[in-house]
C-alpha cells in the first residue's frame, strides 16, 4: 500500500507492507489515546509528474487493470497528474494535511513510488 502524507512543506509517499484496515487501526488508537481527532473518508488524492519522467509509460499500462481507481490527466505541456483513489485521514474534514492510504497490486504501487521518486529529485535538482 502507497502513503502520501500532505503537509505544509509539501507531499512524502512511502510504501506500507501492512494492510488498510491494520494502519487505520493504528491511527484510530494513537488518536483515541492523544485526545486528538480523527476524519477518515474515500476519496481522492493527486501529485504532479513531469511529462518526461522516464517510466511514465509503465504507469499508463497499468491504467488498464485500475481504470475507476487510477487515472492520468495531462495538465499541460509539461506536466500530468496522476490520480488515486483511497482512503484520506486528517484532523478534521477541512484539513489541507493529512495521510491518504491507496492500495493497488505490488507491481502498479512500485511503478507509482519510482516515478514520484524520480519527479521529486528532478523537481529538487532544479529548485
Amino acid at each position: 500500500m502507497l502513503k502520501l502524507i500532505y503537509t505544509d512543506l509539501g507531499l512524502h509517499m512511502e510504501y506500507v507492507g501492512d494492510s488498510l484496515e491494520t494502519v487505520v487501526s493504528h491511527h484510530v488508537v494513537l488518536t483515541v489515546r492523544t485526545g486528538l481527532t480523527l476524519h477518515i473518508e474515500m476519496g481522492q488524492a493527486s501529485f504532479l509528474l513531469p511529462v518526461l519522467t522516464p517510466g511514465l509509460g509503465a504507469l499508463e499500462t497499468a491504467l488498464r487493470q485500475y481504470d475507476q481507481t487510477l487515472e492520468i490527466a495531462r495538465v499541460d505541456a509539461e506536466y500530468v497528474e496522476v490520480c488515486l483513489a483511497g482512503t484520506w485521514m486528517a484532523q478534521t474534514a477541512q484539513a489541507h494535511e493529512g495521510m491518504f492510504l491507496a492500495a493497488y497490486d505490488y507491481e502498479t504501487e512500485l511503478i507509482l513510488r519510482r516515478l514520484w521518486q524520480a519527479s521529486d529529485q528532478a523537481l529538487t535538482s532544479v529548485a
